[in-house]
């Protein structure tokens, strides 16, 4: 059967708006789509295939798997899912490990998690969550209230109570809204959707002494940093702050879906038997794939890697700018990256987007004003400096228009 973009308008509920090429098949850094053209890929699924597309290593623990068993009910375990539930554990802070299938399942586990152990340990009245403005932390309609973006959660009735927001990096605001009443606080450690915004020094440690301070539960989502992004394992282990929940998806599954959230087992216990599930949640394929991502990453030479790729992306940036000063500021960590524009660029991301992107290069953005790279972890060199050759060629399209007519 043939099909074409213009099938997804036929078919398809319209609450995407892909663009006209479809990518037919991928290998590292680089994809093809169905008439044979070659992209750099920079946007890596949004922050997902950390191995690039088709990684060798993962393939084969895919087919291994899928020649053993796909799919038992949570009313038995499976081996590939208690390896990577040992791997996380030894990795990071947590004792305890839930599996769902996407980042926005891992954060309604942590959030319902959240507000059980606090009715367990003070009672039903201690249940307000605080989030920070301009986060994202899934389309449930649980996380997408506590996202920090309106435009997300409006629009389909009542929303459910309990939730508050501040402006992130704001300690003040956020201590102001503390109470014995909060049971949780929710931040990225690096905002990602919101607009790669960086923590400012001290304000997640912060963060950890409020919650201290009135019995509240820190929950880290490391959805997007989680997994090499930032050049650590996960984000925190580089704010040398610990959260009590984490949730973990996206790289995790370099491109199949899995997600966790992470915790210690005094928290853990306040899910008994029955409280939460998922039907697909520690899926054997999903996990046998987690575990070999996990494998790969998280080695001193992948993560040291990352940093060194971020700084080659950074300095990239800043040549482009010097010639073409359309950024205010190029920010992030690792290898997600977020290029702010400059006023007279205001609300055109996605004009630089379609720009790369007709240029042969995939790119992200992050709200209207700010580009977005999430590139391979792995992605070697030579594929950084041609997709930024292709980049700044899409860049000099945009560019030169408004310079002109300036």
């Amino acid at each position: 059967m043939q099909v074409t973009r213009a099938t997804f308008d036929e078919v398809m509920v319209p609450n995407y708006n892909p663009a006209a090429i479809i990518p037919v098949r991928g290998e590292g850094s680089r994809l093809w789509d169905q008439d044979g053209r070659e992209y750099i890929d920079f946007a890596g699924g949004i922050a997902v295939n950390c191995l690039g597309h088709c990684h060798p290593a993962v393939v084969a623990a895919l087919k291994e798997q899928a020649d053993r068993l796909w799919h038992l009910s949570n009313v038995y375990t499976n081996e590939p899912a208690l390896r990577l539930a040992r791997k996380l554990v030894d990795a990071t802070f947590a004792d305890r490990v839930f599996f769902a299938n996407s980042g926005g399942e891992a954060n309604e586990a942590a959030l319902k998690l959240a507000r059980r152990w606090a009715v367990d340990h003070f009672g039903p009245e201690k249940d307000q969550i605080i989030a920070f403005e301009r986060a994202f932390h899934g389309r449930t309609f649980f996380t997408v209230t506590v996202g920090g973006q309106p435009a997300y959660a409006e629009g389909f009735g009542p929303r459910p109570g309990g939730v508050d927001h501040v402006p992130y990096n704001d300690l003040a605001a956020l201590e102001a809204a503390m109470s014995g009443r909060t049971c949780a606080v929710v931040a990225e450690p690096l905002q990602g959707e919101g607009g790669i915004i960086d923590p400012a020094p001290g304000f997640l440690a912060g963060v950890r002494e409020l919650c201290d301070r009135h019995n509240a539960l820190l929950i880290f989502d490391e959805v997007q940093t989680g997994v090499g992004r930032t050049g650590h394992l996960y984000a925190y282990e580089g704010a040398g702050v610990t959260p009590d929940i984490l949730s973990s998806a996206k790289a995790l599954g370099a491109g199949f879906p899995i997600g966790a959230m992470l915790t210690t087992a005094a928290i853990a216990g306040s899910f008994k038997v029955g409280t939460h599930g998922s039907t697909y949640g520690g899926n054997p394929l999903a996990c046998a794939v987690g575990e070999t991502v996990l494998d790969l990453i998280n080695t001193p030479e992948v993560l040291d890697g990352v940093k060194a790729r971020g700084e080659r992306f950074r300095a990239t940036l800043e040549a482009i700018n010097a010639e073409h000063r359309v950024f205010s500021e190029i920010r992030g960590q690792g290898l997600l990256i977020g290029a702010a524009l400059a006023p007279a660029y205001a609300g055109r991301a996605r004009d630089f987007l379609n720009a790369a992107l007709d240029a042969g290069t995939m790119v992200l953005v992050a709200g209207a004003d700010v580009i977005r790279f999430a590139p391979s972890l792995v992605i070697p060199e030579a594929d950084i400096d041609e997709g930024m050759r292709r980049f700044a060629a899409g860049v000099a399209a945009v560019a030169a228009p408004a310079a002109a007519a300036s």
